[in-house]
């Protein structure tokens, strides 16, 4: 088998960060500028395509040879923009996806950040093997439209021509990438990516080249009515407070302090929120601070991500990021953020959608009250399926309670699962000693469930008090002083769930102190590592035989004193790499949420192989597009009830809903 190592720089004038890879190419002044390859470790070349040189016959041909493999850091851009020069079509565009191996898919399943020139860092590259750091500027400068100004002439591209020496520069800096790219494939080859998440991964790019469609009528009717209510509320908050600009928050804040005569700390939608809670004397104010709520709605920026996305023939691609959460392989949103929507309490949707596509403001805040807020429950219905299509839109019932209830073997949720499924009044049931028949509406006991949904929302991955206020106990009327029973109740109720946690901490140090294999459950604990290239890592494999990556494990001391596992991640809040620490807790909750994601992955699989086309799914959630006729909610379901071949005793249930546009039912 060969391998044809590549990198290739383009011209669009499309945005790729606004709009996404498929609308790039699609549009009709992309071009492929330069082509660097290195066939089997070779010195790279580069082919300069706009000063007529050609790809060798030699080289095209290895790009279609069944005995190469095609490897690209971000491959997906490389297929997409090369089936585009090579004048693929249909089909054969697919096809060609199993040539592709993604050096990023390889970097982000060892546990290692996103980025070329970050994962070169994080394995430590040696400088002459790392991304040169021009690549910003080259790109902006060679590969987007540049400002007209007299200085250039009034030209809107700059070529080769334009500046000679920053070319030969550019053509340097395309083969230095394909360089760092053969490192980062060969520092990271001992371990490699298992042959059925690279199957996911083609799959991944067949559904968001897919794409789904968008309903536009709606998305430009939401925009209007968002600019015309903006209008209204803004210039209500200058009647009111005087100020030039009520969006302001430095004007603002100081507005509100005079006329409270109290210090306000900031000005964010949860201080928002919470002053409103309070008995405000000054009618302007609460009236001010309800118009900062109203113009905070981000409901636009999604539409306008919309707008954005959207290809020529409606629909928005490429809206899923394989492996995007590297810590457990889950999917992460990007573009519009399909990860991240409002829910939809409204009723009748149908309606609102009409108004809002009449831009029929008036009626929408008749009906719904704040159009903001109803503008916002409406995303979600901005996704419709094809002409004659209905979506069927089907989701695991609480997958990551089965999951952790299975791993655990904490027999009486399991026999919840097997049964009437109600988790939320068992577990209430289970940790105050009551039958769980009184745990019904009109029963005083009814208000346990509140408690049980908390906890069970809040605590299964050893939280604690400060999980379940961060999770909304407050709001659920719990009161700080029954926290600590609710968390002891919870615990003492799920002994199987408790005694995991412990069994996956000391698995961890055990693993890590003296380099030895531990299981725990069906998973494995390992100290790997490479002494060609240093790497080294702790591994969990799962029951799927996926590994979850721990990078350059140690033992230090945590935050509170005690020994524990550090690696080498992305901090989830900073997004910078450094050493982060890790507790029997928080390992439970990456593996099961990875076990949750194999479920989802393989789901993903079957429903292809059914004829389904998925166009989107969010998180436990699938998304089918399929002709009206076939639109059958029951034989999706029982799609994904399926046992998994590698948990065949894991009880998956499902549900969902047929319709004409997505929503949250």
């Amino acid at each position: 088998m060969h391998t044809l190592s590549i990198d290739i720089e383009t011209y669009s004038s499309v945005d790729i960060q606004k709009c996404g890879l498929y609308k790039y190419v699609q549009s009709d002044d992309f071009e492929v500028l330069l082509f660097a390859y290195s066939l089997d470790d070779a010195p790279v070349q580069v082919v300069d395509l706009t000063a007529g040189e050609v790809i060798p016959e030699e080289i095209k041909a290895m790009l279609f040879s069944e005995e190469c493999e095609l490897h690209a850091y971000n491959a997906a851009f490389e297929w997409y923009c090369l089936s585009k020069y090579f004048h693929l079509a249909g089909e054969s565009i697919i096809l060609w996806l199993s040539h592709w191996r993604c050096t990023m898919l390889h970097g982000l399943y060892c546990g290692f950040p996103a980025g070329l020139s970050a994962v070169g860092d994080a394995i430590g590259l040696p400088q002459d093997k790392k991304k040169l750091g021009i690549g910003k500027a080259l790109i902006n400068y060679f590969c987007k439209p540049c400002k007209p100004t007299t200085a250039n002439g009034n030209r809107t591209r700059n070529l080769p021509s334009h500046a000679p020496d920053k070319w030969t520069l550019f053509k340097s800096y395309c083969i230095q990438d394909v360089v760092t790219e053969m490192a980062v494939e060969y520092k990271l080859s001992a371990f490699r990516v298992p042959d059925d998440v690279q199957s996911q991964w083609q799959l991944d790019q067949v559904i968001n080249a897919y794409g789904v469609r968008l309903d536009l009528d709606l998305v430009k009717g939401a925009i209007a009515c968002s600019e015309t209510v903006s209008a209204e509320l803004m210039e209500e908050a200058m009647r009111i407070t005087g100020l030039e600009n009520p969006k302001s928050v430095s004007q603002l804040k100081k507005w509100l302090e005079e006329e409270t005569e109290s210090e306000i700390d900031n000005l964010s939608k949860a201080t928002v929120s919470d002053m409103l809670g309070k008995d405000i004397p000054q009618e302007n104010v609460k009236r001010v601070l309800q118009l900062r709520q109203e113009l905070s709605k981000s409901s636009v920026k999604k539409y306008t991500a919309m707008e954005n996305a959207v290809c020529r023939d409606g629909r928005a691609r490429g809206l899923i990021q394989f492996y995007g959460a590297n810590r457990t392989g889950r999917w992460a949103g990007r573009l519009i953020q399909v990860q991240n929507l409002p829910r939809n309490y409204i009723e009748n949707l149908s309606f609102a959608r009409d108004l809002t596509k009449n831009n029929d403001t008036f009626m929408l805040k008749f009906v719904y009250g704040s159009v903001p807020d109803t503008l916002s429950q409406l995303i979600r219905t901005s996704f419709i399926p094809s002409d004659g299509h209905k979506f069927v839109v089907a989701d695991f019932s609480a997958i990551e309670a089965r999951v952790i209830a299975w791993l655990a073997g904490e027999s009486w949720r399991q026999e919840v699962f097997a049964t009437h499924g109600k988790i939320y009044e068992a577990s209430a049931s289970q940790m105050f000693h009551v039958p769980i028949e009184k745990i019904s509406k009109g029963n005083p006991e009814y208000a346990l469930r509140a408690k049980g949904k908390v906890a069970e929302l809040a605590l299964g991955y050893q939280g604690s008090v400060g999980a379940l206020l961060a999770m909304g106990a407050a709001s659920m009327g719990l009161t700080e002083e029954e926290l600590p029973e609710i968390v002891s109740a919870w615990r003492e109720a799920n002994p199987r769930i408790k005694d995991l946690w412990y069994a996956m901490e000391q698995a961890a140090l055990d693993t890590v102190r003296n380099f030895r294999p531990n299981v725990v459950k069906c998973l494995t604990f390992r100290y790997e590592i490479d002494p060609v290239t240093d790497l080294h890592f702790m591994t969990i494999t799962l029951p799927s035989g996926r590994k979850l990556f721990y990078p350059f494990p140690t033992i230090a001391e945590n935050a509170f004193g005690k020994a524990a596992v550090h690696y080498m991640g992305q901090d989830g809040n900073s997004k910078k790499w450094g050493q982060l620490s890790t507790y029997g807790g928080k390992l439970t909750e990456n593996v099961v949420q990875a076990i949750a994601r194999d479920c989802l992955a393989i789901t993903l699989d079957r429903l292809a192989r059914a004829g389904y086309q998925t166009v989107m799914h969010i998180h436990d959630e699938a998304v089918v597009d399929c002709p009206a006729e076939n639109a059958d909610l029951e034989k999706l379901c029982n799609i994904m009830r399926q046992p998994m071949p590698w948990a065949p005793d894991l009880l998956l249930n499902a549900d969902g809903f047929v319709g004409d546009y997505y929503k949250k039912e």
